[in-house]
């Protein structure tokens, strides 16, 4: 059953249209993350959420209460910010007791909250500092402390870990995780970063121009993207340009594979998507399809080989665990290519009407 409801919602800002009649059903406990580029609306419909923007059209329900039009100290929300946005002036715990003072709750209650929600976050011995003595990872585990200690229904994180580096980034993602699982909290999670909403997510929805171009887990989202858009921006994609050559084949750089898809006309434009994990140098029963080309170039990634294989005009990256006992092809090297043809995915349209 629904949780939290976004039926149609719309949102203009004059002629601008930068949400388009977006619906979204999420389940109590779910963990959603909004994925996309700058400008594609994600931020926009997190701030329609918590309260901050009124929807030019459409409806928004928390629990069956509709709540498009309540500002947001009344929705029972709580939202942690890019940066942080803690009172400089304030203690930790201060900052952590913001939303109970406002809410007028008896001082035991606030110090009993307070402790509860520094112990949670493991910065209980840090209660009487300032923002400026911390890390940006102790502050941001603050904002979340304080977004949590009004026991809101939602939590609402935008784009949280932005300001961090990419060590604290991948420590505090899960810390966010495993309190949201632990509170058991309905949470959305705005993000550009795809391997962060991979990570973290129960599901994602990927937006694009204001519109959402899949929803779906993170397992369907890599491995069955249903559009272009999804299927480049969510991982490193490699796109074969071809035409259908009878049945299930497709001619590409005047070589021929089969592909995972029901007989396309003979000539038909197809594009197929190639994620570099499904390419091996190495033959087997599975990988009954096969290219030739040239090495472009090899770079060394500790555990993974990346490689780029040069076909006539079109360019393939394949991933490799690295084999201490093999060292990789050198530049210039011929090499065959083999695949599954389940391992590939034929997309929604060819490169040329995509940019139509």
């Amino acid at each position: 059953m629904s949780f939290l409801t976004l039926k149609g919602v719309r949102k203009s800002f004059g002629p601008q249209t930068v949400v388009h009649d977006f619906d979204l059903e999420i389940a109590r406990g779910e963990f959603v993350t909004f994925l996309g580029p700058s400008g594609c609306g994600k931020t926009t419909l997190l701030r329609m959420v918590a309260g901050f923007e009124t929807p030019t059209a459409g409806t928004i329900a928390i629990d069956g209460r509709d709540v498009t039009h309540l500002p947001p100290n009344a929705r029972k929300v709580g939202m942690v910010f890019q940066a942080y946005a803690l009172f400089p002036n304030m203690t930790v715990a201060d900052n952590v007791a913001f939303g109970l003072k406002v809410a007028g709750r008896p001082k035991s209650e606030i110090r009993t909250r307070v402790e509860e929600m520094l112990a949670l976050i493991k910065l209980g011995h840090l209660g009487a500092r300032y923002p400026y003595q911390l890390s940006g990872g102790q502050q941001q585990r603050v904002a979340l402390a304080r977004a949590l200690a009004v026991r809101p229904q939602v939590l609402l994180l935008d784009e949280p870990l932005s300001a961090l580096d990419a060590k604290i980034r991948l420590s505090l993602r899960q810390e966010i995780r495993d309190l949201q699982r632990k509170l058991g909290i309905t949470a959305i999670f705005v993000t550009h970063d795809q391997e962060e909403a991979l990570s973290v997510s129960d599901r994602i929805v990927v937006l694009n121009e204001g519109r959402a171009e899949q929803i779906g887990t993170p397992f369907d989202i890599y491995n069955h993207p249903r559009t272009r858009f999804a299927a480049s921006f969510i991982g490193t994609l490699s796109l074969l340009e071809g035409e259908a050559a009878g049945g299930n084949r497709m001619r590409v750089e005047g070589q021929e594979i089969a592909v995972p898809a029901e007989a396309h006309p003979a000539g038909r434009p197809l594009t197929l998507a190639l994620r570099p994990e499904a390419l091996s140098l190495a033959p087997s029963p599975a990988r009954t399809n096969r290219l030739e080309g040239t090495i472009e170039d090899v770079d060394f990634l500790g555990s993974v080989v990346r490689m780029r294989v040069r076909l006539g005009q079109t360019t393939l990256l394949m991933d490799n665990f690295n084999d201490p006992s093999t060292p990789p092809p050198e530049r210039g090297a011929k090499v065959a290519l083999h695949f599954a043809p389940g391992d590939g995915q034929i997309l929604d349209a060819p490169l040329a009407a995509a940019a139509e």
